[in-house]
């Protein structure tokens, strides 16, 4: 069972020949393309809404008189919702299907985007995003337990990646129509706006999803769910990754919803316009997270999660120059970094779950968004009290943490190795 990393085994495993009979998709097979794209839009819609208020907190904070710290509750709140629903939600989608879970997550969430503008409170605000996150909770799992299922292993890296890359550009798009929209209008129109497209990916998902072939029905029995979790949990190398993704979101998290704050400061003062464009950098996230696989492959996953902490603790460290060219560098450099590292972990507990794969990710997924949550509310309280440089200091104890961890899976690998030297070495 690989953890973290897996050394030269995993790489074999990944690359080995398929089976002729082997019915599951494959890149230039009937039906991938529309797959990878459907699940493409989904990530665009689940990113798009789930973000949609963080390059606005100023004017939020503006808005309803509030500090920077309670402004991004409204952030914190959609990606804590979700974190808390995941679990619960895929298990509705071993039983019910993974497709017909997405659909549904989509469908109320795309609903309850319609009425976030109307929020007549900073507590209405934070109780919608609230109940929208907890609805997008019937994404992300159930999209990465979809693919396992019906995606042939050798591809299974490169197409989770996609979604992933996806995510990066409803993230990116969100923030960058968000910001040129509220500049015009107000906040309150562009996330209205936000709520729009994210009703138009709804649509198109349906439509181009692929079918499942390869799903079979699972219990829906507490008793069932519990020991499913508890073995998860129980398993060293599962939570090493859960750990990655939590952590590596810390980063992410308190640096995209602090950085608007500090672009309307001196000596920066740039307009909410601007701002928003400054999430262009996503693009960049798009890239290195669709490039994942070829990352393992040749450097395994250990190196590329050590590339990948190393490349966003750079950024950290370049965006504390008072320099725009740096800060935008810097912010390059951090969104590569996690953003390839996401896709390494995620689709690293795809491949260790044989069982319970939607659990599994479940897990992930609920580690990745209390990391998202953790870092919205840890890094804005951290500029509070110190600035820029204390979102930084929070940044640089996580990929800390990601880098202890792997070496530990990188220590614990060996010491497998060693006791059973003929076996799978577990990395």
């Amino acid at each position: 069972m690989p953890s973290a990393d897996t050394g030269a085994s995993t790489v074999v495993a990944a690359t080995s020949p398929v089976p002729d009979s082997d019915s599951r998709l494959t890149p230039g097979g009937p039906g991938y393309r529309r797959m990878s794209f459907a699940l493409f839009l989904a990530g665009v819609a689940t990113f798009a809404l789930l973000y949609s208020t963080q390059a606005l907190l100023p004017l939020i904070s503006s808005g309803f008189a509030v500090s920077a710290s309670a402004a991004s509750w409204t952030v914190a709140a959609a990606t804590g919702g979700l974190a808390l629903f995941v679990l619960p939600m895929s298990a509705l989608s071993e039983r019910f299907g993974r497709r017909t879970v997405m659909t549904a997550s989509l469908v109320v969430a795309v609903s309850l985007g319609v009425l976030v503008p109307f929020a007549p409170s900073l507590g209405a605000l934070v109780a919608l995003r609230f109940l929208q996150g907890a609805a997008l909770a019937g994404l992300p799992a159930s999209a990465t337990a979809y693919l396992a299922e019906e995606v042939r292993p050798k591809a299974l890296v490169t197409a989770i990646g996609l979604f992933v890359a996806g995510n990066s550009v409803g993230g990116m798009s969100g923030r960058v129509i968000t910001g040129w929209v509220a500049q015009e209008w107000g906040w309150r129109v562009a996330v209205g706006v936000i709520g729009l497209i994210a009703v138009g990916c709804a649509i198109a998902f349906r439509l181009l999803l692929p079918a499942p072939k390869h799903f079979t029905p699972g219990s829906l029995r507490p008793r069932v769910l519990t020991r499913t979790v508890r073995d998860h949990l129980a398993n060293p190398l599962l939570c090493r990754l859960y750990a990655i993704g939590a952590l590596f979101m810390t980063v992410f998290g308190g640096v995209y919803t602090v950085i608007g704050y500090r672009l309307t400061e001196a000596p920066f003062s740039l307009p909410q316009g601007i701002i928003g464009s400054i999430f262009l950098v996503y693009l960049v996230g798009t890239v290195s997270a669709s490039t994942a696989g070829r990352l393992v492959g040749r450097l395994g996953r250990r190196g590329a999660l050590y590339l990948a902490g190393g490349t966003t603790a750079a950024g950290l460290v370049v965006s504390l120059a008072d320099s725009l060219p740096l800060v935008l560098l810097g912010l390059v450099l951090i969104t590569a970094g996690f953003f390839a590292g996401h896709a390494v972990a995620s689709s690293a507990v795809s491949k260790t779950a044989t069982t319970g794969r939607a659990q599994a990710s479940a897990l992930y997924q609920s580690a990745y968004y209390i990391g998202s949550s953790t870092g919205s509310t840890v890094g804005a309280m951290a500029f509070h009290a110190g600035g820029w440089a204390g979102t930084v200091g929070v940044g640089v104890l996580a990929v800390a943490g990601v880098v202890t961890i792997t070496v530990l899976g990188s220590r614990a690998a060996r010491t497998q190795r060693a006791l059973a030297p003929i076996g799978p070495s577990g990395a």
